[in-house]
């Protein structure tokens, strides 16, 4: 998409003038970053209507993705690097005495996300548009974004993230589309003949406003459109106003706003929960009309529905949407039962993201049927057919019917209801597929096996690599070319120069040069002086006892411990590196990330291992981080008990940087093992299997604490704490819960940590190996992830 330095300052210019009143000369940073944005959004738009055009005449299928949060971080440099216009920008913004980078930090993360589940939702919109699909997301535009999280003496407080401000230019309002949604009431029905008439009354209702959140995709030719939901008031009660009761009248409003507030609200309490289920269903009906406003708008028929329309349920979050096509087919279409039922399951898929029980949604039936009346007497009517059917199928096996069951012992179970109504169920790794078939669905996929199907997460590789890491892009590009932007598998072209020392030596170069980068970001942020010549490794993700972030932090103290006893005794000298966000109401989680900074804070102030050892908290981790962070690290820390984390894409972004795994054999790092050999990364612990059996034997992890002299001084550390703070309830939970068995995998943990240290120290070896890594990494592109959907669930043809 080419554009003049002329063109792009012209439009600059007109944004200025017509949106802010401004002389360019007048002109501040945040003017120039918003007239920028403004202009890019044009293009974006101008782009989309085009390839939307091309679809429809064509009568391509289109995806409608559904998700409860796209955590898409920036939007400028991701967008200008996709239209092929960063270099022409980064040419004109001097005339403003600004540079790229300084407008690029204008931008604050749109982090409508909590993790991995938000990432990847993002970077499949980038995937959609890179392989020319029409894809669509749904999602709600939060008017607080993921907490900022500010350490307050070593405790996580959350703080609310204002993100709007700087990151509604992205957003273009439809308020021509704006939906009714309703919640509570009653429903009286009728028949009249073969007719059946539903209504809905004494409910209240909300107002959906779409924003309209754009990403190109390479080349800029597609671009996917993200479509976030904005809770009004639908109205204002001037009686109540009237009458002097302003309190009442500004309350109606209120209650009616907060539905998109905040991602992820609180829910250990009742009206938590309501909060949650509303903004659950606020989200699906506000989707679902708007996906089919949309089809009778190219179509003007409903009978070919399920052939150019594939909805996708991303996590059980969305599975409302089930009950509700089947609600607007039948009470507003006049599709009967069964051929509303055989268009749902024809559309509708599933992705599970978590082998957890208490992560697969349930919702008390009381609140469900008061909140939600006309879906709760849907669900059930699926509930009494599906149980039926599958009473026939399994010989009458009323006890694997009773587990199957949607609605049971007063929940309504999101999950059964996905399996149950979805034509296609799968897990997002390969591990993860057969944990679900073996265990978590187990009861569906003996009756149903054919539904169940991987595709193996991704992450958008242009982001995670071009510009995240333009050192080791150009590298890249020099060696094999520029294809792999497009292709990520020509990466693989690069095993050519495994063994190629003038390159294994800029591969060492630019990693160096982007610890560099790092170590002053932590000076400036955290005070702390850390050497970029010291091994860097880095663990940031979701704050949770799984992913066992209280395990490196356990091993980081029997190191300290070692050191102090053994001060003469050789080191390669180490920087340990964290981030992550804990959920506001996890106290353990809370607690752990105490532990670290209490522990990190003693450790960088002791003059005895100053020069060996650091730890650092990399405080409000967030997408932006990350983009700094991935480049620079050299270990990536992926240590969840193996059988828990369902796929993960933070290593596949490490790997993409070229950063040596050390994890178990769990989620995708199977997968990453299998690509690069066993020589090019470090495995440890137990195997799925092995902890299932270890658990059905009774795991007792005092055992491991008394057999063990190295663990029992680290447990016994945390009871005496630092700063005169004791971490008791922590080691008390491992001490006797312990249920990700930390304390087992303790001893094998400590073995892949001196070797992989070993590994380090024989440069060569680990240089190749880098490169191997990041050769081996193109099978984890979201481009592959869109593929295999496309081609196994969504059966979409170009």
């Amino acid at each position: 998409m080419a554009y003049t330095q002329k063109q792009i300052k012209e439009m600059i210019d007109e944004k200025l003038r017509s949106n802010f009143g401004l002389a360019p000369e007048d002109a501040d940073e945040e003017h120039i970053y918003q007239a920028l944005a403004l202009s890019v959004r044009d293009i974006l738009q101008q782009s989309n209507s085009k390839f939307s055009r091309e679809v429809t005449k064509k009568e391509g299928k289109r995806i409608y993705y559904l998700c409860m949060e796209f955590l898409m971080g920036r939007s400028l440099r991701n967008n200008l690097y996709n239209l092929g216009l960063e270099k022409v920008v980064t040419a004109v913004l001097p005339k403003y005495h600004t540079t790229i980078d300084r407008i690029y930090n204008m931008e604050p993360d749109a982090g409508l996300g909590n993790g991995g589940l938000g990432r990847l939702a993002a970077c499949f919109l980038d995937g959609f548009a890179a392989n020319d699909y029409l894809g669509m997301g749904y999602s709600l535009r939060y008017e607080l974004g993921i907490f900022n999280q500010k350490i307050v003496d070593g405790w996580q407080t959350e703080l609310p993230d204002f993100w709007l401000p700087g990151g509604e230019s992205w957003l273009i309002p439809h308020r021509e589309d704006a939906l009714e949604i309703r919640f509570g009431g009653h429903i009286d029905e009728r028949w009249d003949g073969d007719y059946h008439y539903v209504e809905h009354r004494d409910y209240s209702t909300v107002r959906a406003v779409p924003y309209d959140m754009m990403c190109a995709g390479p080349g800029g030719k597609a671009v996917s459109t993200l479509r976030l939901w904005a809770a009004e008031s639908d109205g204002f009660n001037m009686d109540d106003f009237n009458k002097g009761d302003y309190m009442r009248a500004m309350e109606e409003n209120s209650m009616a706003e907060i539905l998109t507030k905040v991602l992820y609200p609180s829910d250990n309490h009742q009206v938590g929960k309501t909060l949650r289920l509303s903004q659950q269903y606020f989200l699906v009906s506000s989707s679902i009309q708007d996906i089919i406003k949309r089809h009778l708008r190219n179509y003007r028929t409903m009978s070919n529905f399920a052939d150019v329309v594939a909805i996708h349920i991303n996590d059980t979050h969305p599975t409302l949407a089930i009950p509700e096509l089947m609600r607007v087919l039948m009470d507003e279409c006049g599709f009967g039962w069964d051929e509303a039922w055989d268009t749902v399951t024809k559309c509708m898929a599933y992705t599970n993201h978590t082998v957890m029980a208490e992560a697969l949604e349930c919702w008390g039936e009381d609140l469900f049927r008061t909140r939600l009346p006309r879906i709760y007497q849907i669900v059930c009517e699926i509930n009494k057919r599906f149980c039926d059917r599958m009473t026939e199928l399994t010989g009458y096996d009323y006890e694997k019917v009773g587990r199957m069951s949607i609605i049971k012992d007063g929940y309504v179970k999101m999950a059964n209801l996905c399996v149950a109504a979805c034509h296609s169920v799968n897990g997002v790794s390969e591990l993860h597929s057969e944990i679900i078939k073996e265990s978590v669905f187990n009861d569906f996929y003996t009756v149903m096996p054919g539904k169940f199907k991987n595709v193996t997460n991704g992450i958008a590789h242009r982001r995670w690599l071009n510009q995240a890491n333009p050192r080791l892009a150009e590298l890249v590009t020099e060696l094999i070319g520029n294809g792999y932007v497009k292709d990520a598998s020509q990466l693989s072209k690069l095993t050519a120069f495994a063994d190629d020392k003038a390159v294994l030596e800029k591969v060492e170069a630019i990693k160096l040069a982007n610890k560099q980068d790092l170590a002053a970001y932590i000076q400036k942020h955290n005070g702390i002086t850390v050497d970029p010549n010291s091994i860097f490794d880095v663990q940031v993700k979701r704050l949770h006892e799984y992913k066992r972030q209280h395990l490196n932090a356990l091993h980081i103290l029997s190191e300290y411990q070692w050191l102090l006893d053994n001060p003469n005794a050789p080191y390669t000298p180490k920087t340990y590196i964290f981030g992550a966000k804990a959920a506001s109401g996890y106290f353990l989680a809370k607690q752990i990330i105490k532990f670290i900074c209490y522990m990190a804070d003693v450790i960088n102030n002791d003059p005895r291992v100053s020069d060996k050892l650091k730890v650092v908290y990399l405080e409000n981790y967030r997408v932006t981080v990350a983009e700094m962070l991935m480049p620079a690290s050299e270990i990536s820390e992926q240590i969840s008990l193996a059988g828990t984390e369902a796929s993960g894409t933070g290593n596949m972004k490490f790997m993409l940087n070229g950063a040596i795994t050390l994890g178990t054999e769990d989620g995708a790092n199977v997968e990453i093992h299998r690509a690069v050999g066993d020589e090019n990364i470090v495995i440890f612990g137990m195997l799925t299997e092995q902890a299932n059996q270890l658990r059905a034997r009774g795991y007792h992890p005092i055992d491991f604490y008394n057999s063990n002299d190295t663990l029992r001084r680290a447990i016994d550390g945390l009871k005496t704490g630092f700063k005169g703070c004791s971490f008791s309830d922590i080691a008390q939970n491992l001490l006797t819960t312990d249920r990700y068995m930390v304390l087992a995998d303790f001893n094998d943990y400590c073995r892949a940590q001196r070797d992989i240290t070993e590994f380090y120290n024989d440069r060569d070896r680990w240089n190749r190996s880098s490169l191997l890594n990041i050769a081996n990494a193109g099978i984890f592109a979201a481009d592959r992830s869109i593929k295999d959907y496309a081609r196994d669930i969504w059966g979409l043809d170009k």
